[in-house]
């Protein structure tokens, strides 16, 4: 496994860490299979998308805060976060990548972002490597 922090700068935002992740599976030797990038937070996330123009990021938070409200007389739960949970819930906490020739095998616009829903906030992602059985 391959570990690497994200630092975010706001309460809610899409940070790319597609080069990171790309070290890691170069820095793993791992020439095919599938590199599968895990974010242990409650309120954080990960997810693939168009990382070609920043405003798709922008346009993906703003959707969010639009459907999950930062607060709500109906949440519960105590610390005042209850979207930020909710968020991260949506979003998912893993993403798997398919690798091949030791590269991530993404479309030309595809980025793979951390959400981050809480912050700022010092972030741990997790890269596990599932190499291919040897024909």
């Amino acid at each position: 496994m391959h570990d690497f922090d994200v630092n975010s700068s706001q309460r809610d935002e899409l940070i790319d860490v597609t080069s990171q992740v790309q070290r890691a599976v170069k820095q793993s030797g791992m020439a095919d299979g599938l590199a599968v990038v895990f974010v242990p937070h409650t309120t954080a996330g990960v997810t693939i998308n168009e990382h070609a123009d920043p405003a798709v990021a922008k346009d993906i938070i703003y959707a969010l805060n639009k459907l999950v409200a930062w607060s709500d007389s109906g949440y519960q739960h105590t610390e005042g976060n209850s979207a930020s949970h909710i968020k991260a819930s949506l979003m998912g906490s893993s993403v798997s990548v398919a690798v091949s020739g030791g590269r991530l095998v993404l479309g030309s616009w595809q980025g793979i972002f951390v959400g981050e829903f809480d912050g700022p906030r010092r972030r741990q992602i997790h890269v596990s490597m599932l190499p291919s059985p040897q024909a």
